[in-house]
């Protein structure tokens, strides 16, 4: 049906906390490899966008690209002059048009629905279609891209975390609304564990920066890295970890960090009655809730994440392969593992009347893949307790200082 249904699929399968079990699974599939765009037209969009020859821009472009995705297309290139490696991402011909006027359908349809059926208007419906259209919408607008990466290098420089991590430059000269050419940055996921120690002498270090910057940007940024599954975080060749692909950034309000902090410290210490006091704060619900039962039910979901890591580990230990293949099928296994634990924990938080904010699913998402990366490269460590690790808590506040 199109790229709009494609990405509406992948919103559905990565919004367990919105959407039907169900629903959630199916669309798995919609984060499939999307077939490419031919290079001639990728040429034209350059033409088109830059408003000068191409080859008056880049040196060389690769016509294959480095990934095509259900609304853009990624090709390695090298600048005119410096000579700078570069990769350029493209939005796919007529995507913005096409997603304006199916979703603005949608959004109608969903208010009709309501009109029609007062009872689905319990459901959100029309709340939950126009958070995604805001959300796709910002997918396609490469100026906000641009400006969450940079956003994020500031952060890194005003921190002074430069020489730890990094994101792309973004050369905003050859950049449009629909072309981001970005520096190239060259290293391996943090999947890939014998490429990793080829790399560095101790991976558990490269982890805890990544970890520290990840955690100082939740409130030292405007907006935090919502995506960091292995193709978005990289151990470069240089020892820095590598953030990459700012589409997707979730932007945290004081209220839902202050009940993440107590949900984090709950997870550490296995404290099931602490989680579930910071889910209920966290929870638009008006009922009363039974708090003790609420918590026996979370400690019974939660006692199947170890089980869940260490089939992830020993299938990547034991396939004794750094493919692209075999990383991706990795991360695929993962993705469903990841969403089978958020779909029981928000079915066991319904039941008790609870319905949390997108931004919650988006944090916690993230957690799940950075623990999959402690088990893979520091098994013995404990990533919400290790004093080498800083969660964002203890660094200064744009919220807490009064500014917001």
């Amino acid at each position: 049906m199109g790229a709009t249904y494609i990405k509406l699929g992948q919103f559905i399968a990565s919004a367990p906390t919105l959407f039907p079990p169900e629903y959630v699974q199916e669309f798995q599939s919609c984060f499939d490899r999307t077939p490419p765009v031919p290079f001639e037209k990728i040429q034209s969009i350059l033409r088109e966008e830059l408003g000068r020859p191409v080859d008056s821009v880049y040196d060389y472009v690769d016509p294959t690209p480095l990934a095509s995705a259900s609304i853009a297309q990624v090709h390695a290139a090298r600048l005119k002059g410096s000579q700078e490696d570069v990769v350029i991402k493209v939005l796919k011909p007529g995507i913005e048009d096409i997603l304006v006027a199916d979703l603005n359908f949608v959004y109608v349809v969903a208010r009709i629905l309501e009109f029609l059926n007062p009872e689905l208007s319990r459901t959100s419906l029309v709340g939950i279609v126009k958070d995604i259209r805001e959300s796709m919408l910002e997918e396609v607008d490469f100026y906000k891209e641009a400006e969450n990466i940079e956003a994020f290098r500031r952060y890194l420089e005003a921190m002074a975390l430069t020489g730890q991590a990094t994101a792309p430059k973004v050369y905003r000269y050859c950049s449009t609304r629909r072309v981001l050419t970005m520096q190239r940055l060259y290293g391996v996921p943090l999947t890939d564990l014998d490429s990793i120690s080829s790399l560095v002498s101790n991976p558990e270090a490269s982890l805890i920066t990544a970890l520290n910057v990840w955690f100082g940007s939740l409130l030292a940024c405007e907006s935090f890295h919502a995506d960091v599954h292995a193709g978005n975080l990289w151990l470069l060749r240089d020892g820095r970890i590598g953030f990459l692909d700012f589409g997707i950034v979730g932007r945290i309000s004081p209220k839902t960090w202050a009940a993440m902090e107590v949900f984090l410290g709950s997870i550490a210490i296995e404290d099931y009655d602490s989680m579930a006091a910071a889910l209920i704060e966290m929870g638009a619900t008006k009922q009363d809730i039974n708090a003790r039962a609420f918590a026996q039910d979370l400690g019974k979901v939660f006692s199947t994440i170890k089980e869940l890591d260490t089939e992830i580990v020993v299938a990547t230990r034991s396939g004794q392969s750094t493919t692209a293949t075999a990383v991706s099928a990795n991360i695929v296994l993962d993705e469903r593992q990841m969403n089978a634990l958020f779909l029981d924990v928000v079915q066991v938080s319904e039941s008790y009347g609870l319905k949390f904010p997108r931004e919650f699913a988006l944090l916690l998402k993230q957690l799940l893949y950075f623990d999959r990366y402690t088990r893979l490269l520091a098994p013995n460590l404990n990533m919400l307790q290790d004093e080498r690790i800083r969660i964002a808590s203890n660094r200064r506040s744009k919220y807490r200082d009064g500014s917001e």
